[in-house]
């Protein structure tokens, strides 16, 4: 049984000058704390390969980042700015308006580039957190300078390379705001090195939605309510999985949100739809065996998972060395590679 974990358990000293903002100059040119054991071990990001067994499954998250920012302005002249969480049907979207007085249904906003947006209602209902709008243009279509990709909160300045490197080389399903950013250091030199060990690849989607950078509010993390996001496991990804099972080799998660996916499938039995899953420690883990991940913000949701996923205090000593080590932490960081710890 684990204590009842309060915010503060997930709290770190973190030294500004660690935060990285912008990418490592080559993909895979990150470093990599090596964190299955004590102590850890620093290695490179390129080092993954060997640290992997023929056999073993590594399963990505194939979203592909929408340009979901937009600019404009209401009918008033008023300024606004559009952050779409979902791409719901058509031209239809589900996004956060910045403005300074709600727009009632029935308004249209102009945004850049000759793109508006008719206000249909809230979203997922009325009263609802999101605005239900939509748009003059196809949503997956939008390009800068209507469509900006959104940074992370934590970075500053904007170009053109969050525009190339806000994509995973593996990104194919259109629909989120932000990458998996754990696979944001593969590219293909070291895909082709990892498939000539024998190591096999899968995906599934998950598409991120603003409320990943969400902070938590609730004291007691049990309180905390996690916004939900659209996940599928394809067949063909569920057969690797079984097989990667019977051959005694592991799946290793490249990323949080293929963690969230794959429990989120294991738990409901649905291949498909939305999830909330909130995992903290305690929770049981069914199918991930290795986690592939950068090193997440304090008081965060994705660091609970590390916890619940690595150990509580074993987490703590990974990002205390990682802090001395001078590690880049957050979405354009370093990674590092976990073990699940035992039930």
């Amino acid at each position: 049984m684990s204590p009842p974990y309060t915010l503060t358990d997930f709290d770190y000293a973190l030294p500004a000058e660690l935060i990285a903002q912008h990418p490592s100059a080559e993909r895979s040119g990150s470093r990599l704390l090596d964190g299955r054991g004590e102590p850890p071990v620093d290695r490179r990001f390129v080092d993954l390969p060997e640290l992997l067994n023929p056999g073993d499954l590594l399963v990505f998250n194939d979203t592909r980042v929408v340009k979901a920012r937009l600019y404009g302005e209401k009918a008033t002249g008023g300024k606004l700015e559009l952050l779409i969480e979902r791409v719901l049907d058509g031209h239809e979207v589900a996004a956060h308006l910045r403005v300074s007085k709600k727009p009632a249904p029935g308004a249209r906003l102009r945004l850049a580039a000759g793109v508006t947006a008719e206000v249909l209602g809230r979203w997922p209902a009325p009263g609802g957190p999101l605005y239900h709008l939509r748009l003059s243009h196809e949503p997956h279509a939008l390009t800068a300078p209507p469509g900006h990709v959104p940074r992370p909160p934590y970075t500053t300045g904007e170009g053109a390379e969050d525009e190339r490197r806000s994509q995973t080389v593996l990104a194919r399903t259109p629909g989120g705001v932000a990458a998996p950013t754990a696979a944001l250091h593969f590219d293909e030199p070291l895909l082709a090195r990892l498939a000539a060990r024998g190591v096999h690849t899968a995906s599934v989607t998950l598409h991120v939605g603003a409320g990943t950078f969400q902070p938590v509010k609730a004291e007691r993390i049990a309180d905390h309510v996690m916004h939900a996001e659209r996940y599928a496991v394809p067949e063909a990804t569920q057969a690797a999985i079984a097989q990667c099972h019977a051959r005694g080799a592991r799946v290793v998660a490249v990323g949080t949100t293929v963690v969230r996916t794959l429990e989120s499938w294991a738990a409901s039995g649905e291949a498909s739809g939305d999830t909330r899953i909130f995992i903290t420690p305690g929770f049981g883990f069914r199918v991930v065996d290795l986690l592939v991940t950068n090193f997440h913000l304090p008081r965060s949701t994705l660091l609970m998972l590390i916890s619940a996923f690595a150990g509580h205090e074993h987490w703590r000593r990974l990002y205390a060395h990682a802090v001395r080590g001078r590690y880049r932490f957050f979405s354009y960081g370093d990674a590092m590679l976990l073990e699940r710890k035992p039930p």
